[in-house]
């Protein structure tokens, strides 16, 4: 069992928070410690300044009798003023998702929100791993030991490290890094070999927002999906790319009616895509989007890695739609899209920037593919 808890499980605690259970009810409902329910919430809650229904935020303790209720009171500025905090909040659950008075509260919050808490502790891991564990003493003992021997004598660090091997405890790889970060007294240009060698190419890694996306969602479950369902209809997506970094589509095609539409995004990230399918059930309203997007195929890249954004409503927790995804570099698994991919290809070619482009140049262009 990991003791990292992941998205669902976040999910679920935000779930259970709202139906007012204990912190023992939910870690037995999620096979997790009740000490680790609540150090989560406590550290990942959100803190929101929102009135309640009809009622502007108002946290001062004087809001019911101060004689400028319902005039200009500018609380902080008044010299009357006095915070009031929710003494319900210094005891579990500390939150105020499940609170009966939440839609009347004029306080300030406390709210758990399984997204913003999963970013946070991501982002937070991720810090923690970053960097070099050395302090400046190693750094000043380095120095004194290398610079004699590669600026006076030449040496290489292969060689500095090799007869040196018993004061110098840390690898060629440490020490090449250290140098490029210009924390060593020697320089690339100490180094005449290195000068001529070529800089070598970076592996790019792909990020997934949730790294258990393709739980449940591979191509093989779309395809028991489609055996069991074989008249469902089947929406694919996938993104053209324009100049690196730059402005990016979003296309959608609807494989009944050999229909596709496309989608221009600021940023080739995952909010961009769940933006644009918010914005889409607003115009459509729920029950025609979900006869429309009943299933979704796509590709396995960093801008779908959250697809539970993309098949719930996140405010009302209601499924919209399912994304199943196709393998690593198998274009064939959604042929149709790729197809269009083409001709859009022969208007915009594989490296034209979309920076200038606007959202009715790009319908111009997918008139000419869908005619």
């Amino acid at each position: 069992m990991s003791k990292h808890l992941s998205l669902d499980e976040r999910l679920d605690i935000e779930k259970y928070l709202s139906q007012n259970k204990s912190f023992k009810e939910i870690g037995k409902l999620i096979d997790k410690n009740c000490t680790t329910i609540s150090r989560e919430i406590r550290s990942h809650y959100t803190v929101k300044n929102t009135g309640g229904i009809g009622r502007r935020f108002n946290n001062c303790v004087y809001r019911a009798t101060c004689p400028n209720r319902g005039r200009a009171c500018t609380l902080n500025n008044c010299t009357e003023f006095k915070e009031e905090n929710c003494p319900l909040l210094n005891k579990p659950p500390y939150v105020c998702n499940g609170c009966s008075k939440k839609s009347r509260c004029t306080l300030t919050k406390h709210i758990y929100d399984a997204i913003y808490s999963y970013k946070e502790y991501s982002d937070t891991l991720s810090e923690t791993r970053e960097g070099l564990l050395i302090d400046k003493d190693e750094i000043d003992y380095l120095n004194n030991l290398l610079v004699p021997l590669i600026k006076n004598q030449g040496q290489s660090i292969h060689q500095a490290v090799i007869n040196n091997k018993n004061k110098i405890m840390c690898s060629e790889k440490t020490i090449y890094k250290l140098l490029d970060l210009g924390l060593l007294k020697i320089k690339n240009i100490d180094l005449p070999m290195k000068v001529r060698y070529r800089k070598r190419r970076k592996n790019v890694k792909v990020y997934k927002v949730d790294k258990h996306c393709l739980e449940s969602r591979t191509y093989e479950d779309y395809l028991n999906y489609i055996k069991e369902h074989p008249d469902t209809p089947v929406v694919q997506m996938d993104s053209v790319e324009g100049r690196k970094g730059g402005k990016v589509l979003l296309t959608i095609h609807f494989v009944n009616c050999s229909l596709m539409l496309a989608f221009l995004r600021e940023h080739n990230d995952a909010q961009s895509v769940i933006d644009i399918f918010n914005e889409l059930e607003k115009i459509l309203g729920i029950e025609k989007f979900k006869e429309m997007f009943v299933i979704i195929l796509t590709d396995n890249d960093s801008e779908f890695s959250n697809p539970k954004e993309i098949e719930f409503n996140m405010e009302t927790r209601e499924q919209r739609t399912q994304i199943f995804y196709c393998h690593s570099s198998s274009p064939n698994e959604k042929g149709s899209c790729e197809v269009n991919h083409e001709l859009i290809r022969r208007i915009l070619p594989k490296g034209t920037s979309f920076d200038n482009l606007t959202q009715e140049d790009i319908n111009m262009v997918m008139s000419h593919v869908n005619s």
